[in-house]
């Protein structure tokens, strides 16, 4: 228990500051809304739910001293499972193009500060994550599993915003979701648009932890 509350406690800038922000983006939120009359906006907050899940399992890992490798493995399945979620929010710029188009301003605001929140989650769990293997990889072994798993969620976030599927669906819907990642990954040059942005996103990804990683060991 006295872990558990030393943890909380050499965390609280980060939980603190990750709960400021988010509630800015709520807040921002609100304000698009009285302002509009609308909530097309509203689903950014389930979406922010949804990332913040990873973060709360790696959180959740790193209170125990030494998990149980079997149970690591478990956890690290759900952690992938749900990690996408986190930057998935980036794409949601795209309904800016169906947003009210005299307050424009407030909607790039209002998306952005939800994508930078999403980002901010992902970065951090996957930072918890590259620590918490420290115990059970080799350096080398961990920097090439991270950055495949930029590659992985690059491509996680392509099947959640253009084929439409969601976390559940490995339980709900395993046939229709492995049909279509095998078509994709057998045959590649009928789906050009899928490595295209498979392969930018997990670029994107990959120089984004790179730059938040280096930023806050330089602190």
């Amino acid at each position: 228990m006295d872990y558990v509350k030393n943890l909380f406690l050499s965390r609280f800038k980060t939980f603190a500051l990750v709960s400021v922000s988010m509630l800015f983006s709520i807040i921002l939120l609100m304000i698009r809304m009285k302002l509009t009359y609308s909530f097309f906006y509203l689903f950014l907050v389930w979406n922010l739910f949804l990332a913040a899940i990873p973060f709360a399992i790696t959180t959740y890992l790193i209170s125990i001293p030494k998990p149980n490798r079997l149970w690591l493995v478990l956890c690290f399945g759900v952690w992938l499972l749900f990690l996408p979620n986190a930057p998935y929010i980036v794409t949601d710029l795209l309904h800016l193009k169906m947003g009210n188009t005299s307050l424009l301003w407030l909607d790039v605001l209002v998306v952005l500060s939800f994508a930078s929140n999403g980002l901010l989650l992902f970065f951090l769990s996957v930072l918890d994550m590259k620590n918490i293997l420290k115990p059970y990889m080799s350096a080398s072994k961990i920097k090439y599993l991270i950055f495949s798993l930029f590659f992985l969620n690059g491509f996680g976030v392509y099947l959640g915003r253009f084929l439409r599927y969601n976390s559940w669906e490995l339980i709900s819907n395993p046939k229709h979701l492995f049909k279509d990642i095998f078509s994709i990954i057998l045959q590649p040059f009928q789906n050009p648009d899928a490595w295209l942005f498979t392969f930018l996103f997990s670029g994107f990804l990959s120089l984004g932890f790179w730059m938040f990683n280096n930023i806050k060991n330089s602190n």
